[in-house]
């Protein structure tokens, strides 16, 4: 699994009043991990929130950001109302995990000391990863909520790689991550994921100028490049590749679809009689018409259709005009002639 982006509901440590307006853009665009804080909008409208993002098969996070005892321990319990997937924050585990205890809620503690509204982590890099350590070693502890961009370090990656070595479990990063090069300093210290809330819904990320859809459609496309997740391919035309050579017999490398290869050939005249020990093969006309021939029966195949040879079954493709182009998907092991000799053999193929 790649860096995972949650986007936050949230300003100021608060879930925004419009949320679902924000939260109809976000899974439109295929965010898929999407949380609020407990404080904003009263519990019946982060049901109904809750309740949207898990319509939509995303995973539903709150967030705590209660500072004494009773008030953690009641957002704990609201979590367990509410039905969210993931708890983050809070620093009581000992009091929260009861709490959430025969619930499917995976849980993710600030560690360090929390302070403040908007919250702010304090202590040094050595003090915050032995907190990291302490809390991970719970059970019922599933990973860390790292509030890393608001501690008062000079060094925050440093700090990231710290905790994500001392914890042993994913953490997740938050505070303030409000631009490209601060997702891809997370991305590279290895921790599983990060929060962005405000830097969203303000225009941090792209500017002010630009919609919420924009940003978060930047972040977006920032993160799947990072987890390399943007194609390299751009789509290709049959008859500019066609256009392309002339030899008849000889394969073209066009595409690789995993270990399936799509090959291009002109086809001229008959070929040869072979089969192919192991690969199955399909024959796609795109111009022209094409003779099957099997042992036991013939078969025309027209522009737009195809006709898949199994391995093992001897054939003997014809081309019924002057020039057939086709089409074909078969393993990169395939050799054109399979278990025949013909100097038409082509082992070794250009591609295009």
């Amino acid at each position: 699994m790649g860096l995972r982006f949650i986007f936050m509901l949230t300003r100021d440590d608060r879930t925004v009043e419009d949320a679902v307006d924000h939260l109809a853009t976000a899974l439109s665009l295929g965010v898929r991990h999407i949380g609020f804080k407990d404080i904003g909008l009263p519990i019946p409208a982060l049901k109904e929130l809750n309740q949207m993002i898990k319509a939509k098969g995303a995973t539903s996070y709150l967030e705590v950001v209660s500072l004494d005892r009773e008030s953690e321990i009641r957002s704990a319990k609201a979590a367990v109302d509410i039905g969210v997937d993931v708890l983050l924050g809070g620093t009581r585990v000992e009091d929260v995990l009861p709490v959430i205890a025969g619930s499917a809620i995976a849980y993710f503690p600030f560690p360090g000391h929390i302070t403040g509204h908007p919250s702010v982590l304090e202590g040094t890099i050595e003090e915050i990863a032995e907190s990291a350590r302490i809390m991970a070693a719970h059970d019922g502890v599933h990973g860390l909520d790292l509030l890393a961009y608001r501690a008062q370090l000079p060094d925050i990656p440093a700090l990231i790689s710290a905790v994500c070595k001392a914890a042993g479990k994913p953490v997740i990063v938050a505070g303030s991550i409000a631009d490209k090069d601060r997702i891809a300093a997370v991305h590279k210290t290895g921790a599983a994921g990060f929060t962005i809330g405000t830097a969203a819904l303000d225009g941090a990320y792209l500017g002010s100028s630009e919609p919420v859809e924009a940003q978060l459609a930047a972040i977006v496309r920032d993160v799947a490049a990072l987890n390399g997740h943007l194609s390299p391919f751009g789509k290709k035309s049959l008859d500019l590749a066609f256009g392309g050579f002339s030899d008849c017999w000889a394969p073209r490398v066009a595409g690789q679809v995993n270990n399936m290869q799509i090959k291009l050939a002109k086809f001229q005249g008959a070929f040869t009689w072979h089969f192919h020990e192991k690969e199955d093969e399909l024959f796609l006309v795109h111009r022209g018409r094409l003779l099957m021939r099997f042992r036991d029966r013939e078969e025309i195949v027209e522009e737009g259709e195809f006709i898949v040879v199994p391995h093992g079954v001897e054939h003997c493709p014809v081309a019924l005009t002057d020039i057939c182009e086709v089409v074909l998907l078969e393993p990169a092991s395939t050799v054109n002639t399979g278990t025949a000799e013909d100097e038409r053999r082509r082992e070794v193929l250009e591609s295009i």
